[in-house]
């Protein structure tokens, strides 16, 4: 299954994205909350199957706005289906 992102909402301290499948169903969703010296990345997807989808699309998405603002720490949690989602082998528990 193809999955996509979707903007909902676009803003200096925010952003929310839908992710959307092939037939523009709304399947989760990624948001990012600014503050000056930390990124909240919070993420959730309904459809266990597409896990490895998932992570292929949302992490150059967190990579890049990482980039964007670099001195900010990055504090995430991403569950598909209620699991939570590692991004890194070294991810702690942030």
């Amino acid at each position: 299954m193809q999955i996509f992102i979707s903007p909902e909402i676009v803003k200096e301290q925010c952003q929310i994205l839908n992710i959307i499948n092939q037939d523009q169903k709304a399947i989760g969703y990624i948001t990012f909350f600014f503050d000056e010296k930390k990124m909240y990345v919070y993420g959730q997807c309904e459809e266990e199957g597409v896990s490895e989808d998932f992570k292929d699309v949302i992490q150059p998405y967190i990579q890049g706005m990482s980039k964007a603002k670099p001195d900010l720490d990055i504090y995430s949690y991403i569950c598909i289906g209620g699991k939570k989602l590692t991004l890194n082998k070294d991810e702690n528990n942030e």
